[in-house]
């Protein structure tokens, strides 16, 4: 009786831990890209960065400050977008679009925004 109820249990174990580290990656990813948040903002200021049609950070000069949290935060994004896709049968591409749609809509002006065409403009 003790071996049925292991073998019973020991599943729902192992999907209480996966769901446990899925949380708690969540919340870590959310706390990385709250952190990235002031340096995003600056390099969206001098205009050294965009939020491109496919839902991700983009370089628009030559000028690459600070790569490391543009890449860093776009991983993030990805890990995000991937889930959701997951979550919704959908592609990791089409919540990226969906995200870059939002992502036009909250911007500040001034801000550099791709369109669905590729084309780089101001908010």
């Amino acid at each position: 009786m003790k071996h049925k109820t292991i073998i019973v249990l020991l599943p729902v174990f192992i999907l209480g831990i996966l769901l446990t580290n899925a949380y708690a990656s969540s919340k870590s990813i959310k706390k990385r890209m709250i952190e990235r948040l002031p340096t995003i903002r600056a390099l969206k200021e001098k205009g050294l960065v965009g939020e491109n049609n496919k839902g991700y950070l983009e370089f628009i000069s030559g000028k690459q400050e600070n790569a490391d949290v543009v890449e860093a935060e776009n991983k993030d994004r990805k890990k995000v977008y991937e889930a959701i896709a997951k979550q919704q049968g959908t592609t990791v591409e089409l919540v990226g679009k969906h995200r870059a749609i939002q992502i036009a809509n909250k911007a500040q002006a001034g801000e550099l925004l791709q369109d669905a065409n590729g084309k780089w403009y101001k908010k």
